[in-house]
């Protein structure tokens, strides 16, 4: 019989391709579900969201379904239904249930806040300070400033900065 493989009763399609993919996908099965619970996975540990990791749990969960599950409901439809709901449910409770366990990812105080890193810094005034207002060097890095509560501040005086207005740092003598 042409197109019949010999031996194995299968009908094979004379594009070898198509035949291919139709024997992979033309029924998901556990292998399925684990390879894509392990990619997501995978993925997970290298984002650390938790949002992978439920949809994982939920590929191993429809997996377990497409073994255990009676065969008339394990279609492939019916193991999208059930990752599907279980996706929900799992991303559905990792979000409120297990919030707590997400580390928040707190920003330093002072990125991209430059003149509030200054705070507590020591420095040196780099001119005469008039009508309070004049230039420092902290580090390596001149910046403008204010005298704070009408000190007064000659060239060469040592200085910490005690905050910050807009771009000028506020400083009083050390």
């Amino acid at each position: 019989m042409p197109g019949v493989a010999p031996g194995i009763g299968l009908h094979l399609n004379p594009n070898r391709e198509t035949w291919i993919m139709e024997q992979i996908f033309s029924e998901l099965t556990v292998w399925h579900w684990l390879a894509l619970g392990l990619v997501l996975f995978g993925i997970e540990l290298m984002t650390g969201t938790f949002d992978l990791m439920m949809l994982a749990i939920a590929a191993w969960v429809a997996g377990a379904f497409a073994y255990f599950g009676p065969d008339a409901y394990a279609t492939w439809q019916g193991q999208l239904v059930v990752f599907g709901l279980a996706a929900f449910a799992l991303v559905l409770a990792g979000r409120t249930l297990f919030s707590g366990l997400r580390g928040k990812v707190d920003e330093h105080p002072t990125l991209n806040r430059r003149m509030a890193g200054l705070v507590g810094q020591h420095g040196q005034a780099t001119a005469d300070f008039s009508g309070g207002s004049g230039q420092i060097k902290v580090g390596d890095s001149v910046w403008g400033a204010e005298a704070a509560a009408g000190e007064i501040i000659h060239e060469g005086d040592q200085i910490v900065v005690e905050g910050a207005r807009m771009t000028k740092a506020i400083v009083r003598k050390a």
